[in-house]
């Protein structure tokens, strides 16, 4: 394919980080192909612009985060676009469609470069000093786009099931005419293109030594091959689920236990590992302080602080209150002293909020009534309650009573006098997932949480255990049914992986919506007049289809390609 002129835009220099250091960006405009390809530097920069294409979730939905469309938060604000996923109003025309263009306009840019950017040799650089070193890392370039486009693909996937599908440029005419290649046809070329890539990608950005050019810093936001078997493991997981596995093949199941097994050996190699402080995940430090377990992520290399003003409790300066975290999840962190919920503790009751002695990733994770330091440069406690500074009926205040802390940076002030802001990053993979997503691939294959195969050495319930160890919450008891350690084993995933963007795709591929995410539980404060306060439940009910189970395709593509068949129920 001929480029008359290659167009390319950056909305802001940004970074992104597996572990640690600075990916930089640069700008290029109205420069045809020849143009590019004469130095390291231009084509380096296509590279970078594909990256910038990853997603994160800091408030997709003006705000909201996707979070707030499942049982972990309702949003403070009615009217916000997170309501279409659980309000009626979700339809092929009203299609939340974000995905599916940002995904494409990235695989067509993969394409692009694969097609029109490998195989250079940039002759006229042949002199200079650093000449083997840029070589060696623009002809890795080639495996970090395979790996991009196979990503896309999988968010594509995971969305939409059934997708079109194409590894090449295409004329306008093929654009309009694809049909949708099968899911399994897709996670299969997924994990096949991370088999071809996995053993050619740089295994390790960190240890380059003098294959780096000189002057420059280790560039670790980039993938490396731990990230290719991240989304390896991670396909196949999705693949075995209920959702795309609906006939339970138990070959889906090995298959994605040995995809997690290999990822963990790869990352037991590197001497990776659940770091100590679970809050460290998502520090403003995190790209070096959460090196051991962070596999690969996203970071904005400019300080921000919108997360932060949509999400610190209303009543503080330019502070929104934003995504409020439920009463159900709450009830989701058991105590530390024993294991059990609230719920399956003797003499539950179910309007208290049993604060004390939780699991402590809650007070890691959310902020609730008379916390004090919330953020660090607020001398006043929080007042979450009916009339408190920082409650209902104030425009945005909490709903359920609870605010957000996870992935807010506490130090970030938002008043107009001492205004601050810090570095984010989104956790795209990390171990601690993969831990869970291994012990849940065991036991499905397994049938049983306590099965010590051969092979893999270990027990569903070994690897669950390993998120749980790290906070010091007791282990998994040994002798439960295996409805019991299903119920359990979900009930952890919520917790650790809690606003990490997993729940709302989790409660999908289990086809387990219809449990989960028709109603949430909200917790009403009132302060007597002798300082007490009194605590009431109150259960919100939402909407739900199975036809939700997929994102419907959007109207206006099907408008320009009538082979787009439309997903069930839509």
């Amino acid at each position: 394919m001929k480029l008359n002129k290659l167009i390319y835009s950056v909305l802001g220099i940004f970074a992104l980080s597996s572990c640690a250091d600075n990916m930089e960006y640069k700008e290029y405009s109205n420069y045809d192909a020849n143009y590019v390809k004469r130095t390291f530097g231009d084509v380096g920069g296509l590279v970078s612009n594909i990256y910038q294409e990853l997603d994160t979730d800091f408030g997709n939905y003006s705000g909201a985060v996707l979070g707030s469309a499942t049982d972990e938060a309702e949003y403070a604000y009615t009217g916000n676009s997170i309501e279409y996923f659980y309000n009626g109003s979700w339809s092929p025309t009203n299609a939340q469609s974000s995905m599916w263009t940002a995904c494409y306009k990235a695989i067509a840019d993969c394409n692009l470069y694969l097609e029109e950017f490998t195989g250079l040799t940039f002759s006229d650089y042949e002199q200079i000093s650093d000449y083997k070193a840029e070589m060696y890392r623009y002809n890795n370039y080639q495996y970090e786009v395979r790996f991009l486009r196979a990503y896309f693909y999988f968010n594509l996937v995971r969305q939409y099931g059934d997708v079109p599908f194409t590894d090449h440029v295409l004329s306008t005419s093929e654009v309009n005419s694809l049909t949708r290649t099968p899911a399994q046809d897709i996670f299969d070329y997924i994990i096949s293109e991370c088999d071809a890539i996995k053993n050619d990608i740089i295994p390790d950005y960190t240890k380059l030594g003098d294959l780096m050019p000189s002057g420059e810093s280790t560039e670790t936001g980039r993938a490396n091959k731990r990230a290719v078997l991240a989304l390896k493991a991670r396909t196949a997981l999705y693949a075995a689920s209920p959702l795309f596995n609906p006939d339970n093949n138990k070959e889906l199941w090995y298959r994605a236990a040995t995809a997690s097994k290999e990822l963990i050996d790869a990352c037991d190699e590197a001497k990776m590992k659940l770091i100590s402080e679970y809050e460290t995940l998502w520090s403003a430090t995190s790209y070096n302080d959460a090196i051991d377990e962070l596999i690969f992520g996203k970071r904005a290399s400019t300080g921000t602080n919108s997360f932060e003003k949509y999400n610190f409790p209303i009543g503080l300066e330019n502070c929104k209150g934003g995504n409020c975290p439920t009463q159900t999840l709450v009830d989701a962190y058991e105590f530390q002293a024993t294991g059990l919920r609230p719920d399956e503790t003797t003499g539950y009751d179910k309007n208290q909020p049993y604060y004390e002695g939780r699991d402590p990733r809650f007070e890691k994770t959310i902020a609730k009534n008379g916390d004090t330091k919330w953020p660090n440069w607020n001398e006043t406690a929080l007042e979450t309650y009916t009339s408190g500074a920082n409650g209902e009926p104030l425009s945005g205040g909490t709903p359920t009573s609870y605010y957000l802390k996870k992935y807010c940076q506490a130090a970030v002030n938002t008043t107009s006098a001492s205004a601050s802001t810090s570095y984010h990053t989104w956790i795209t993979f990390r171990l601690g997932e993969f831990y869970l997503n291994y012990a849940e691939a065991l036991f499905k294959y397994f049938d049983n949480p306590y099965t010590k195969d051969p092979e893999f050495g270990v027990s569903a319930n070994d690897m669950v255990n390993k998120t749980r160890i790290r906070v010091k919450m007791p282990e998994f008891p040994t002798g439960m049914t295996n409805a019991n350690w299903w119920k359990k084993y979900k009930n952890e995933r919520m917790v650790e992986l809690a606003f990490e963007g997993h729940r709302f795709w989790d409660v999908r591929r289990w086809k387990e919506a219809d449990t989960y995410f028709k109603s949430i539980d909200e917790m009403k404060i009132t302060k007597n007049s002798d300082g007490s306060f009194k605590y009431t439940r109150n259960t919100v009910s939402r909407q739900w289809d199975d036809k939700m189970y997929l994102f419907p395709i959007p109207q206006s593509e099907r408008g320009k390609n009538p082979n787009l068949v439309q997903n069930p129920g839509w």
